[in-house]
């Protein structure tokens, strides 16, 4: 499975990336036969990294969902750059994860 990367948001505080799994079949290890292919799950989820606190936190499941409505509401509603900045600011509050760079 390769990830879709896209960059939704990038300022002096925050970056916001939809990570998004690519769906690739893959074989059923149980009968060896390429005939027999398993869709592999599609996943996908939010990374929004504080860049004043080095810190990350991976949306998915539920809260994948909760932030994409945000975003949703964003497009319906054209927000300023504080209104996104104090939303991503609340889901920067579950960040613990510091930001490594290999």
């Amino acid at each position: 499975m390769c990830p879709t990367m896209n960059t939704l948001y990038d300022s002096e505080s925050f970056v916001v990336v939809h990570l998004q799994a690519s769906e690739h079949p893959r074989s059923d290890a149980t009968s060896g036969d390429a005939q027999h292919q398993i869709p592999a799950m599609p996943r996908h989820g939010f990374e929004i990294v504080d860049k004043r606190s080095g810190k990350e936190v991976y949306l998915d499941g539920s809260w994948a969902e909760l932030f994409q409505q945000h975003l949703q509401a964003w497009q319906r509603n054209s927000p300023t750059q504080e209104e996104v900045e104090a939303t991503l600011e609340q889901y920067s509050g579950l960040a613990q994860q510091p930001v490594l760079v290999h």
